[in-house]
């Protein structure tokens, strides 16, 4: 492993910052290069759901764009480590990471974010045939071409390793590197990556609209969250720890009857016809025939209230139908969901052939909560299956990409989980980088030193304070209290082969 010593050898021949502006060939222009140097911290504005912390090393800011609609970053540390580092965004990107750029900057990394072809504030881009495929694949791939073009030239020698590090559409997006474009980095973390986000939002849209189709029935925040804590008190303690986290889901059974309001009862409990709806929305959901079209949620797993969100909207409205005034009740899951397959036939991220990624030495490690209410984690572990099954067995596979599922943690974090263990956007520890307690460091060690990854050690924090830490393990493994340690402790636990993950890895 390149060691954090070797910074100032590494970037020890760097050109002038301001050099770097212009016309650079393959359509890459850098509108500005900008030294940086904090005094003593300095955070550049924007980022949206992706707010920079504050930055206290010097560098080159290099803004710009590939084939005049991809914008991208490119922050150059004065203390090089070597590596490049590809910041994924989710949503409707439109915007770029500076969160792990912020973040990663300071442990030496060369790291580089894109837009994906378009900008936040452009109404109905998905109308653009360019933008969508650029969104789909092809502007992170631009994005790492350049970002090494310019590495190349700015430290008169190229990275040494390159990695990628993504949640939700970032996740998404670390896996069509991998299968789309191998070369493009050594190893990528994909985390909450939704590998069929074309069902998982058909879902969506399927559950928003019966909610809305009977208001009497419509589920609020506190109603999921209700249901959420029931199902978790009856199911918290199969794995012999009562901490308000469901170590396997799938071992949970829960009964949402006993949820109904009886003898007049009005809170804290569901009336006959939200119960009606949560047992709709949690069951299989059926297509037009009521054939079944995926699992359904797992016990406890909470989803978004409220009306559609503007990005199933764009999606049909702009992408599928071109139509401004796309009328939402016209929506046929079955139909429609072909249409955005057809339509944009990249953003699913569900090919299993990854030879190309394995045979270069390439290792992915995926992460999921088993409590994300917007990427349900069943598909993820599918996915994970069929890969296995695609690829040599699950052993082998194991020599190339693992996955670490996050017991109640929601979306990419949060949930009642030990949720920080260096994923995308979480915060790290001031102490320096430790492979045991960073995925991405834990992917850099097995990359370059040949180390895969055993367990992870994941801390919930409050304030800066630590309350407990908790040990994320491989699939199908989950974590085993040792019975007598301090449950609060992540080393009370061991990584141990489980039943019902090792039925599921092998039907999933």
């Amino acid at each position: 492993m390149l060691g954090l010593a070797a910074l100032a050898l590494a970037s020890a021949g760097a050109m002038d910052c301001h050099a770097l502006e212009g016309d650079r060939g393959a359509s890459v222009v850098v509108q500005r290069a900008s030294p940086i140097r904090p005094d003593p911290h300095w955070r550049p504005d924007g980022g949206g759901t992706y707010a920079p912390a504050p930055v206290a090393v010097p560098l080159c800011r290099v803004e710009g764009t590939i084939e005049g609609n991809i914008g991208f970053e490119l922050w150059l540390p004065t203390d090089w480590n070597g590596r490049l580092l590809g910041a994924g965004v989710g949503g409707d990107a439109g915007i770029f990471n500076y969160r792990d750029m912020s973040l990663r900057v300071g442990q030496g990394f060369a790291t580089v974010t894109t837009d994906s072809g378009h900008k936040a504030s452009q109404k109905r881009w998905m109308t653009n045939a360019k933008a969508r495929v650029d969104y789909e694949h092809r502007a992170v791939h631009l994005t790492a071409l350049a970002a090494k073009q310019l590495i190349a030239l700015y430290y008169s020698h190229p990275a040494a390793r390159s990695y990628f590090l993504g949640c939700s559409g970032g996740g998404r997006q670390a896996l069509k590197e991998m299968q789309n474009y191998p070369g493009d980095y050594d190893g990528v973390v994909a985390g909450a990556p939704g590998p069929y986000m074309p069902l998982i939002s058909v879902r969506m849209m399927w559950q928003a609209l019966a909610q809305k189709h009977d208001p009497a029935g419509a589920l609020s925040d506190s109603d999921w969250a209700l249901y959420e804590k029931a199902a978790t008190e009856a199911c918290d303690r199969n794995d012999g720890v009562a901490d308000g986290i469901v170590e396997n889901p799938l071992t949970c059974r829960f009964d949402t009857r006993k949820l109904l309001c009886r003898g007049g009862a009005r809170d804290g409990c569901l009336d006959p016809a939200r119960l009606a709806m949560l047992d709709r929305i949690v069951r299989p959901m059926p297509d037009e025939k009521g054939r079944p079209m995926d699992e359904g949620l797992l016990p406890g797993v909470r989803t978004r209230p409220g009306p559609p969100s503007p990005l199933l909207r764009a999606m049909w409205g702009d992408a599928v139908y071109d139509d401004p005034d796309w009328n939402e009740e016209t929506f046929r899951r079955t139909a429609d969901l072909a249409a955005v397959d057809r339509a944009m036939p990249e953003l699913r991220a569900d090919r299993t052939a990854i030879q190309g990624f394995v045979d270069r030495g390439g290792k992915a490690i995926i992460y999921q909560g088993w409590a994300d209410p917007s990427v349900i984690a069943l598909p993820t572990i599918d996915y994970y299956a069929a890969l296995a099954r695609a690829n040599g067995g699950p052993r082998r596979l194991a020599d190339s990409v693992r996955l670490f599922m996050v017991p109640g943690m929601y979306h990419c974090r949060g949930g009642g989980a030990a949720d920080a263990f260096g994923g995308s956007g979480h915060p790290l520890p001031a102490a320096p980088p430790n492979p045991d307690s960073d995925i991405l460091w834990s992917l850099i060690r097995w990359v370059e030193d040949r180390q895969p990854p055993q367990r992870l050690t994941a801390t919930k924090r409050t304030d800066d304070r630590i309350l407990f830490t908790r040990t994320l393990c491989p699939f199908p493994q989950a974590a085993i209290y040792d019975g007598h340690g301090d449950s609060a402790d992540a080393h009370s636990y061991a990584c141990r082969p489980v039943p019902s993950l090792v039925q599921r890895f092998a039907r999933g």
